[in-house]
């Protein structure tokens, strides 16, 4: 059994500290080297094996990727100054029907890799407005702006990381 606080039950506030903004923009872009890190050597059976018929390691690994077009659209809501944030769909459907673990880790890894390079291009490129404008958040129905949005992208990250510690550990 899992030690690691479900997603769904951890709770954000909108106050991310915008001069903090470098720091995470480094944390993001750590992420695939500390996914990389986690992944390296692991035998395939134990990146697959699914406990209590819960996602493998390597789900997670690609479930990260899967959400990188929902980080990307979301900046651009906020580049748009659109009414709320793009909704994520709950239920991961995505994720569960993409089949990660029959897919090279390889691939997974660098997928994810360009994409996240892809969402932090984006974010480089944008003036200060776009980081303090606040949209309502869809499932957490509280405002934030991009800087608390983008702290939220890597809290999750750190929860699949955590988990995936977990099952290769």
């Amino acid at each position: 059994m899992s030690h690691i606080t479900r997603w769904f039950e951890r709770k954000f506030d909108s106050s991310f500290p915008m001069e903090l903004l470098p720091n995470l923009r480094a944390r993001l872009r750590g992420t695939p080297a500390r996914l990389e890190e986690a992944l390296r050597g692991a035998p395939r059976v134990l990146l697959t094996a699914k406990p209590d018929g819960k996602w493998s390691a390597q789900e997670h690994s690609g479930h990260l990727f899967d959400l990188e077009p929902l980080w990307l659209a979301r900046v651009e809501d906020f580049v748009a100054g659109r009414d709320q944030l793009t909704p994520a769909d709950l239920m991961n459907r995505k994720t569960d029907e993409a089949n990660h673990n029959d897919q090279p880790l390889e691939r997974i890894m660098s997928d994810f890799r360009g994409a996240r390079q892809t969402l932090l291009s984006r974010i480089e490129s944008l003036d200060a407005l776009s980081f303090s404008r606040a949209l309502p958040h869809p499932r957490l129905k509280t405002p934030m702006r991009l800087a608390d949005h983008l702290h939220f992208v890597a809290e999750h990250d750190d929860h699949h990381l955590a988990r995936i510690w977990e099952l290769v550990g």
